[in-house]
């Protein structure tokens, strides 16, 4: 049995229970989980603003050590450290194929229909996984191609944020925008998506890298992290503010918080034949659009799922940018707290104060 923060029902927290892991499948790996950040995407299911199947576990953003692998598991072995993704791959479909791995719905990663569930109850009763992962617990029992071994000196509580955050922020400047160096980038929220945004945009040469977001210490942090500028997102003249900074607009606006107001600012701030990029899960009657004179002025509007990774590079290679001192990842996390206090750490997340909290595990 291993311990876990289960989802009862949205709008009431979580509940520490235990659950029961089945042995692993052919191509199923059981890890011992040793960090998880906190991540907003896990606070909509939460909170109940996306449904979910329930009882669940959360949680999508860990890292931990390989305890047993299934008989076809070729990818890691026991013991080996690794950072797990929620993007999981079959490897075989259209997108697969074409090299856009983010894309894939994932169906033969999950356990089909009629099988033994993967995560029960003592009592034998299913606990449905959320996100392919389900890192909120001691363990998880998740399909090989959602995670990748990384180097065993890379401390894994810095490793778990590469998981979601960074991967999602990195990987939309190197994979989704391929930002040339000297360009102008905007990046709407400076939670950890946004943060992770910010770094990468320095590392990848960004000319002017321009942070907005209402708080003054979320700002502040987005300076240590590379902004040139920053900008209150919430001020009346926020979009004419980023204008003047970048000479007449962004070359990439990046929208990393989920709300209507951000996205419309990112596609406010666009020059002509900049793009609006969308991360943020939004509520889901949100419309983000262009005009007709942005579409004249050839702008473009694009989501880019967890920044259209292909985790398995993408990760190892985020580790190593972290272990040279390119990315800094200990400016992201704010706080480390143990299991128990999972909700305190939610709450702090709503008030949008500070960066991310990272449950570790012993």
């Amino acid at each position: 049995m291993a311990k876990a923060a289960i989802l009862e029902q949205p709008g009431e927290g979580l509940v520490i229970g235990e659950v029961e892991y089945s042995d692993p499948a052919p191509h199923e790996v059981l890890i011992d989980t040793k960090a998880c950040g906190l991540c907003h995407s896990d606070l909509h299911f939460i909170d109940g603003a996306y449904p979910h199947a329930l009882p669940c576990v959360p949680g999508h953003e860990a890292a931990g050590v390989v305890r047993a692998v299934g008989s076809e598991v070729r990818t890691v072995k026991p013991g080996d450290h690794v950072v797990s993704c929620l993007s999981a791959f079959c490897g075989t479909c259209e997108f697969c194929v074409t090299g856009r791995m983010a894309l894939c719905l994932g169906g033969a990663t999950r356990r089909a229909k009629g099988d033994a569930p993967r995560m029960t109850r003592a009592d034998g009763s299913p606990v449905a996984q959320m996100l392919n992962l389900s890192a909120l617990s001691e363990q998880m029992l998740i399909h090989e191609n959602a995670c990748v071994a990384i180097d065993k000196d890379m401390p894994l509580d810095r490793a778990a944020v590469i998981g979601c955050a960074v991967t999602t922020g990195a990987g939309t400047i190197f994979n989704a925008c391929k930002v040339t160096p000297g360009e102008t980038v905007l990046v709407v929220g400076c939670g950890g998506v946004g943060l992770a945004t910010i770094n990468a945009a320095k590392i990848a040469g960004a000319g002017k890298v321009i942070a907005a977001d209402p708080l003054p210490e979320k700002r502040e942090l987005a300076k240590v992290l590379g902004a040139t500028h920053t900008v209150d997102a919430l001020a009346d003249d926020a979009a004419k503010q980023i204008l003047e900074i970048s000479g007449g607009g962004v070359h990439w606006g990046i929208e990393a918080v989920g709300r209507q107001a951000s996205a419309d600012l990112a596609v406010a701030s666009l020059r002509r034949g900049g793009t609006a990029v969308i991360l943020g899960m939004m509520p889901l009657d949100c419309k983000v659009g262009l005009g007709a004179m942005d579409l004249l002025g050839g702008k473009k509007l694009m989501g880019a799922i967890m920044g259209m990774n292909h985790f398995p590079v993408d990760l190892p290679r985020l580790v190593d940018f972290y272990m040279r001192g390119l990315l800094d990842l200990d400016t992201i996390i704010a706080e480390r707290i143990g299991l128990e206090d999972v909700n305190a750490g939610f709450d702090k997340m709503r008030e949008g104060s500070h960066a991310r909290s990272v449950v570790m595990f012993d």
